[in-house]
């Protein structure tokens, strides 16, 4: 039994030091996870973390009620695997520098390097402020698109944008 909870302590160590060398957000940069509940699945390769979900890495900082690290399965010569997607849910609040980025859900894909915060997703750069139903934030180009939301009269979605002059 302790074999067993050392082998999930090391390839929970070996995931996290994957996630370190795979993510856009700063490849050399450790990062660090905190939550009230971790579940690693080999079988599904995935590790889910459950309750005040915290993550930081470098400028970039996530937090979630809940967070699933989606990865490869390590190829022959490969010393460890590659993560894929990570996705958020409840409360999820994503800060890059002076972006801050809010939602219900978060999708992080790996291959072109971009968040997507859907379910009444807010951001914010100082004190401006953008709204819709979908913020897509490119991490690379540090640039945001957004997408309208759906009003209840048929009227075509839209975007709300406030502009704090000084």
């Amino acid at each position: 039994m302790k074999a067993r909870k050392l082998l999930s302590i090391l390839f929970c160590y070996t995931l996290l030091q994957t996630l370190i060398a795979s993510t856009a957000f700063a490849k050399d940069a450790p990062i660090y996870i905190e939550a009230n509940h971790m579940t690693s699945t080999e079988n599904t390769n995935t590790v889910f973390f459950e309750g005040d979900v915290d993550a930081k890495q470098d400028d970039v900082r996530i937090r979630s009620n809940k967070m699933t690290v989606f990865y490869s399965k390590a190829s022959k010569g490969e010393k460890s695997q590659q993560v894929k997607k990570i996705i958020c849910t409840g409360n999820t609040e994503v800060t890059r520098g002076e972006w801050l980025g809010t939602g219900q859900r978060m999708v992080y894909t790996t291959k072109d390097k971009k968040i997507v915060l859907t379910g009444n997703a807010k951001a914010w750069q100082n004190q401006n402020m953008v709204s819709g139903e979908t913020i897509t934030y490119f991490l690379d180009q540090k640039r945001s698109e957004v997408v309208g939301t759906p009003q209840k009269n048929k009227k075509p979605s839209r975007v709300n944008m406030t502009i704090i002059q000084n």
